[in-house]
């Protein structure tokens, strides 16, 4: 552990090669009363988590456009959700990060093609300790914020969770996972994520310190990429395309070219990865879809690109076969910047 964190020993205590737990009850804000939070992309993952550490105490700020932030505004945050709805009827929001001033923590939330735009925003955020992380889709986020907002400052994560906005200014999560993982670039705990992590315990979100979050983000790219692609592919749920056999081997086999792909990216897979990350998909609930899926319905934009696209891009570079997710992208392809004039459903 580095020596910088040495008021902290106590309260952190590695349980596992890759995960750090601690205990918010021996942990030393050093007497702060609050984390300020700036909350980039207050949609389905940044209004939800948003709303959880404003409700425990946080001071968060979301930052929104259009009608979510006027609702926002002058409404406040309403989250519907199995695990306790949460209304809080005044909430810092804004459009405009350079009225925040520096936070400790920078949430990246938005869709992935506004991950450079959200990086130049984050800019007037940044003081001397503050971190950005994103809990985005994908693979290439933390890529996109590096050049832009400096090593000391990116911290990698990663957000299960299924919630959109079901109306401006409500976020709707739908199941009952929502959790949080996250963890610095170097692998090491830090006095910032361990008091990130402490803020998220404290707002009852289930979230874990990582030493390797660039596996963890892979892990996620696994199962997130074939979801996306499945459900899309047949606009149906998951649970009628996991019983049919026919598309079940489609998932397995756009799994398995993820995986290749991240094996020969240097990722460090667990064994049996490809029947974990089955096994999982047949525990989620029957009717669940991917956020894409989704999108897709609704005639929005895909992350299409940096999924199905991304695997079959990378499979290109390094001279690995991924004839399905070549499939994918290539039959989703004219949907990917929203419904086209001429689309017959």
């Amino acid at each position: 552990m580095p020596p910088q964190a040495s008021a902290a020993t106590k309260a952190v205590q590695k349980t596992a090669p890759s995960v750090y737990h601690v205990d918010p009850l021996n942990f030393d804000l050093n007497g702060k009363p609050a984390m300020k939070i700036a909350i980039i992309g207050s949609g389905g993952v940044g209004g939800y988590f948003g709303a959880r550490l404003a409700a425990s105490g946080q001071d968060v700020t979301f930052v929104a456009r259009g009608a979510h932030l006027e609702a926002l505004q002058k409404n406040g945050l309403k989250v519907l959700s199995a695990l306790g709805d949460l209304h809080l009827p005044e909430v810092k929001a804004t459009k405009d990060t350079t009225v925040i001033g520096p936070v400790d923590v920078v949430m990246i939330a938005v869709k992935l093609w506004g991950t450079e735009e959200a990086a130049q925003s984050a800019k007037p955020l940044i003081g001397p300790d503050t971190v950005a992380v994103s809990f985005q889709n994908g693979v290439v986020a933390v890529d996109t914020l590096l050049p832009i907002l400096g090593k000391e400052h990116v911290m990698g994560g990663v957000a299960n969770i299924a919630a959109l906005i079901e109306a401006p200014g409500v976020i709707r999560h739908n199941g009952n996972m929502a959790n949080l993982f996250f963890g610095e670039l170097d692998g090491k705990p830090s006095p910032r994520s361990q008091a990130f992590l402490v803020a998220c315990k404290i707002a009852n979100i289930q979230a874990e310190l990582v030493t390797d979050i660039n596996g963890a983000i892979w892990e996620k790219f696994v199962r997130l990429v074939t979801l996306s692609a499945l459900t899309s592919l047949t606009r149906m749920p998951v649970g009628p395309i996991r019983s049919d056999p026919d598309t079940r081997v489609l998932m397995q086999q756009v799994m398995e070219e993820v995986v290749a792909i991240g094996k020969a990216r240097g990722v460090k897979f667990e064994p049996g990865i490809i029947a974990e990350q089955m096994a999982r998909v047949d525990g989620y609930p029957a009717t669940m879809v991917a956020s894409m899926c989704g999108d897709l319905r609704r005639g929005n934009r895909l992350e299409l690109p940096w999924l199905s696209g991304e695997v079959a891009n990378l499979g290109d570079e390094l001279g690995i076969p991924t004839p399905a997710n070549h499939f994918v992208y290539a039959a989703l392809k004219l949907y990917a910047n929203g419904r086209p004039a001429d689309a017959q459903a």
